[in-house]
């Protein structure tokens, strides 16, 4: 029997995550398989582990106010010891570009469990966008021993940098899964918060708005906002929904800049199984937001992504987005453009979706089956 830790700490890893933890329960009799969260991020992770059923072997509980990336980096390879002592794991399996992903590769490393990275290969190239994704992405990939990637481009990628490619598997992207699963669920049991919000809407074509990525804090987030006060009031039938980050350099500008205007809600961060409905109603969405980038296509979504550079180009390339970067005048011309050209928006939202077909988490675990313990 293998044995096998998984381990997360945010909720877009826990969203990614949740489903290969399913399809690996499905498998009793071949593998023993544990859960880790570092809560790296606590009540966001713990409405989806909620949503999806799952109940960590291991809860960390390493979320401090004031945390930096220095002591979280510390703390999760120093609390993971114990766990790994614990259980000795023959594979550890990780996700994404995380501060958690990144440090618990190495912690895996250390113990003498091979490191399998879901959603390898991805690369902008340019270590400060996204910071520090794009460096915790690159840490990872050298110390993986078997790498998911989820497009072909990524898994080129992986081969420039001299990876052997048996040791590459491409899967599409556990996302796919989870939202394949999650949508009819979600449209058959709304929350009351969604039934409120959709009152207030009132069937109005809707503008779904993220933004929280370190790069755009600053001047970055005002052209942002000053981009959707322009949209809002030129566009007064047009209903803005904007999930606000609770980080205070977010916070500041979005309710300066956008608290009083009529047509733009200002909301809490929503639960896994909101935002999915929130996506669904939505006829575009603006993001800075790797995962959305992913799904929104399998919903039919455009998507305008507020970023300079992308490490998911499958979807650029795909035409399911555009990059507007923060420039303020992008933002608002591309907008306009999906709304006032319906063959530009047919066109965008009904692209194939290059990242997946729902079946990424049993590739993976079908690739375990055959793995031989005594020859890896």
């Amino acid at each position: 029997m293998k044995k096998i830790l998984i381990v997360f700490g945010t909720r877009p890893e826990a969203i990614k995550m949740a489903p290969l933890v399913k399809e690996f329960e499905l498998h009793p009799e071949e593998f023993d398989v544990r859960v880790c969260v570092t809560a790296q991020h606590r009540e966001m992770l713990d409405q989806v582990l909620t949503f999806f059923d799952i109940k960590p072997q291991y809860d960390l509980d390493l979320m401090k106010p004031g945390q930096d990336l220095y002591g979280l980096t510390a703390a999760i390879i120093t609390e993971l010891k114990p766990v790994l002592e614990d259980f000795k794991p023959d594979f550890i399996f990780v996700h994404g570009d995380t501060t958690t992903t990144m440090a618990s590769s190495i912690a895996g490393f250390y113990s003498g469990a091979k490191v399998c990275h879901i959603e390898a290969g991805l690369r902008t190239h340019n270590k400060y966008a996204p910071f520090p994704e794009e460096i915790n992405r690159q840490i990872t990939g050298r110390l993986t021993d078997f790498h998911f990637a989820p497009t072909t481009a990524s898994k080129e990628n992986l081969v420039k940098e001299n990876i052997d490619p048996k040791d590459i598997l491409v899967t599409g992207n556990t996302v796919i899964d989870a939202l394949i699963q999650s949508v009819e669920k979600v449209k058959r049991e709304p929350s009351s918060l969604i039934k409120d919000l959709d009152d207030k809407l009132n069937k109005a074509p809707l503008l779904l708005v993220t933004g929280h990525r370190r790069e755009n804090h600053g001047d970055g987030f005002i052209r942002i906002c000053e981009a959707l006060k322009t949209i809002a009031i030129e566009r007064k039938e047009l209903q803005i929904v904007y999930p606000v980050h609770l980080n205070p350099k977010v916070l500041e500008p979005v309710n300066r800049i956008l608290g009083d205007i009529e047509n733009i809600h200002l909301i809490k961060p929503l639960a896994y199984h909101d935002f999915i409905w929130m996506m669904d109603r939505a006829k575009i969405i603006i993001t800075d937001s790797g995962g959305v980038q992913e799904e929104a296509p399998s919903l039919g979504k455009p998507v305008l992504v507020m970023r300079e550079t992308t490490e998911r180009p499958e979807a650029v390339d795909a035409g399911t987005v555009i990059l507007v970067g923060t420039n303020t005048q992008k933002i608002i011309n591309e907008t306009f453009a999906l709304l006032d050209n319906e063959a530009h928006f047919k066109e965008m939202s009904s692209r194939h979706n290059p990242y997946g077909d729902g079946n990424a988490c049993s590739r993976i675990v079908n690739f375990m089956k055959e793995l031989d313990l005594k020859n890896v």
